[in-house]
């Protein structure tokens, strides 16, 4: 009776989640397969796919714009996952403090969050306006002439930093959560002995939430792999079309390559390069992935976390 009540539960429990298995087949795991099936085939919507072996790949190394659209993906992902890691983490420091106000102060800091990418992209866009922009009209009080933001190719990646560096309040409350848990007897036992506040930052709450941070880092540098949405609003505004064109922006400066991806898979019509170019993506990731989560357990090792 006992097996029979173990297999029957184990029935309901596949029936209960066979619609979760059906949607993870059929649009997590057949994309999957498939694109790896085009990344051998010349494919597009009009004619069927035809094997071509390597060759997708062969094209992919050989295309300039796959290593400039690369080399502008690895910039954001090193650059702006310090630097957003360290805008978290400051915010973090402020709204974990006891004053007046602490929850206004938490909300302004997270609201960024959650206003959509779209909508804050399009803001964002309208401040950097050479013309009429916030940023522009601000410098010019102190008698600075402003750059064209999304027009000039020496500005357009620090206004995509400045754009990312605002949209830090979910990885400010996991850094809230981390100083939290960082007993409070540290702090006072280094308050006795004399030491400063830098020297608390560097030797207590950096070392104490290590794990906590490369753990974000790794998230970061995923999503900056992942950099589409924002580069895809701008360049469109910018050419005031978002279809039938394909575009990096001045000089290619913010081609990232996901946007690249979509321009073959559905400018070009490239569908088989697309998922060559996916697939080489992924192993990028994968590997990146593996080495920052050997550092991540590196720190916390280092850190006393198990």
């Amino acid at each position: 009776m006992k097996l029979k009540q173990r297999n029957r539960d184990t029935i309901n429990g596949l029936l209960f989640a066979l619609p979760w298995i059906i949607g993870f087949l059929c649009f997590s795991v057949y994309p999957l397969g498939a694109s790896l099936y085009y990344s051998f085939t010349e494919f597009n919507p009009i004619t069927k796919p035809v094997w071509v072996g390597l060759e997708n790949f062969r094209m992919s190394f050989s295309d300039p714009l796959v290593w400039k659209s690369l080399s502008n993906t690895l910039f954001m992902a090193f650059v702006s996952t310090p630097i957003n890691l360290f805008a978290a983490l400051m915010l973090a420091m402020v709204a974990v403090r006891k004053f007046k106000g602490r929850g206004i102060a938490r909300a302004i800091f997270f609201l960024p969050s959650v206003i959509p990418m779209i909508a804050a992209t399009m803001v964002w866009i309208w401040m950097f306006d050479p013309t009429y922009g916030f940023l522009n009209n601000f410098l010019s009080i102190f008698g600075i002439r402003g750059p064209s933001w999304l027009m000039d190719p020496r500005y357009t990646k620090g206004a995509l930093l400045l754009i990312g560096t605002w949209c830090v309040g979910a990885s400010m409350l996991v850094c809230m959560a981390a100083l939290a848990e960082v007993p409070v007897s540290y702090y006072e036992s280094a308050q006795i002995d004399g030491a400063s506040g830098i020297q608390k930052f560097f030797y207590i709450t950096l070392p104490s939430i290590a794990h906590v941070l490369a753990y974000q880092a790794i998230l970061s540098f995923i999503n900056a792999f992942q950099y589409f949405q924002q580069v895809y609003v701008i360049i469109s505004a910018n050419q005031g079309s978002a279809t039938g064109t394909a575009s990096g922006g001045p000089s290619n400066s913010i081609l990232m390559y996901p946007l690249y991806i979509f321009h073959n898979a559905f400018v070009y019509l490239k569908m088989g390069k697309a998922s060559a170019m996916a697939w080489i993506l992924f192993i990028i990731v994968s590997l990146l992935a593996v080495l920052m989560s050997k550092l991540a357990r590196k720190a916390s090792e280092n850190a006393g976390v198990e």
